[in-house]
């Protein structure tokens, strides 16, 4: 097994920014998801199709679920960020390109967490819109803008490592 470099990787400001605006996501969605239950009818849509209408109900207990796995996967990738050399990379880290590919690693990590936290809170509010009648369901255009959004984080990541392994000399 190849041995990589470890290195305590100093937080930049945009990191720090990054950081606190996921945890203040989930705190966010928590606490909007604790009034969407309050204010909810006892039955609310729990899944929708791929065109954003709601085809499946349920109990209101079940706007809970994304705010658990999103407190689990920002945990989650919060505590993997912390050992970026266990990570795949597409180039061969050295002394010399560790600190700037998991540089770039845990912060497109920091972006997805972002991401991911974004896309669940506005699956709770489009369910509590729908709820209400506000709306009919998450909308045609959500599923597109949620892969596009993931797919741009990926084509992103695997660009900057390239680039920051041609940087290195």
């Amino acid at each position: 097994m190849e041995t990589r470099p470890k290195i305590q990787l100093r937080l930049s400001p945009l990191d720090k920014r990054l950081e606190l605006t996921s945890k203040i996501f989930l705190v966010v969605m928590w606490a909007f998801t604790f009034y969407a239950y309050l204010k909810s009818p006892t039955t609310i849509p729990t899944h929708f199709n791929a065109s954003g209408q709601a085809d499946n109900y349920g109990n209101k207990l079940t706007l809970f679920i994304l705010p658990v796995l999103a407190t689990i996967i920002n945990f989650g990738l919060t505590k993997l960020n912390k050992y970026p050399q266990f990570f795949n990379y597409i180039t061969k880290i050295t002394e010399e390109n560790a600190e700037k590919q998991y540089t770039t690693a845990t912060r497109i990590l920091r972006f997805l967490k972002l991401a991911i936290l974004v896309i669940f809170s506005l699956i709770i509010l489009f369910t509590y819109l729908t709820t209400i009648g506000v709306t009919n369901g998450l909308g045609f255009w959500f599923l597109p803008l949620t892969s596009g959004l993931l797919l741009i984080l990926a084509t992103i990541s695997i660009s900057q490592s390239f680039k920051k392994n041609n940087n290195v000399a």
